[in-house]
């Protein structure tokens, strides 16, 4: 089974560059992030038309996440964390696809930091590991996947040193991801590459792309269960190069079938 995460940062506006991908790569989970779409206005149908369920939540404008599954039901557990009612933003949805526990998450950008901004990407994140924490109780196999805007340590980015005031690099967030990670959680990517530079963000300007000044942001996490299922992972980077693509690439996993 392949499972795979991508930030098409605008469904209907890259919907060319996302049904081809899928048409070449007929991934069987896909995690869909920034949607930039109000529920109403989701490409369903033509989701459909290429072979794929779907559950989403969107919001005008930005934001925005899916599940979509090629021939397999999609069962949707939750949509949103608990620990603030006034949050709204969709940034999180939940379901059980294939005999897994599938959670798609859009962490917050956090930009300008500090500030109110890089406030709420900190409480987001603390909402998100509680949550993640209670997972891993389930006896079930999980993965959380998704945008993290979270670049692990200086080997996930070009040139560290022009970082060190993003809200993605700072201090703060990397040890929230490192203490999510350390609940019990694989990095999927460092297991089977960990001494491989990987991205999967690159920027639109200064021709980062062709320079590879990239960034690794894009993660997935597995609980044991799913762990010992790992085979191979990595980065469809080539769709980074499409016209009008997005400036994330897909990122994927195998896994072994029960």
């Amino acid at each position: 089974m392949k499972i795979t995460t991508y930030n098409v940062n605008g469904v209907n506006g890259r919907l060319p560059v996302l049904l081809r991908w899928l048409e070449e790569e007929k991934p069987d989970i896909v995690c869909l992030q920034e949607l930039k779409a109000p529920q109403e206005k989701f490409p369903e149908q033509s989701i459909k038309d290429a072979g794929y369920n779907a559950i989403w939540h969107g919001q005008k404008s930005w934001n925005g996440v899916a599940i979509l599954a090629r021939n397999l039901e999609i069962k949707e557990t939750r949509r949103g964390l608990d620990g603030d009612p006034e949050d709204l933003h969709s940034r999180y949805i939940e379901a059980f696809v294939g005999g897994i526990v599938v959670g798609c998450l859009y962490l917050p950008n956090g930009n300008p930091a500090p500030g109110p901004k890089f406030d709420y990407k900190l409480s987001w994140f603390e909402r998100f590991s509680k949550h993640a924490l209670a997972l891993l109780e389930y006896d079930l196999p999980v993965v959380l996947t998704g945008d993290y805007n979270a670049i692990p340590t200086e080997f996930d980015v070009y040139k560290p040193e022009r970082w060190v005031e993003d809200a993605l690099f700072r201090p703060e967030t990397r040890e929230a991801f490192k203490n999510l990670v350390g609940q019990g959680w694989t990095d999927a990517i460092r297991k089977l590459h960990p001494d491989e530079k990987i991205y999967t963000f690159w920027d639109y300007f200064r021709n980062a792309y062709g320079r590879d000044a990239g960034l690794r942001i894009d993660h997935f996490l597995l609980n044991p269960q799913l762990e010992n299922r790992l085979l191979k992972a990595g980065v469809d980077r080539h769709v980074r190069g499409w016209e009008k693509t997005s400036d994330h690439a897909p990122v994927w996993i195998e896994i072994k079938d029960l």
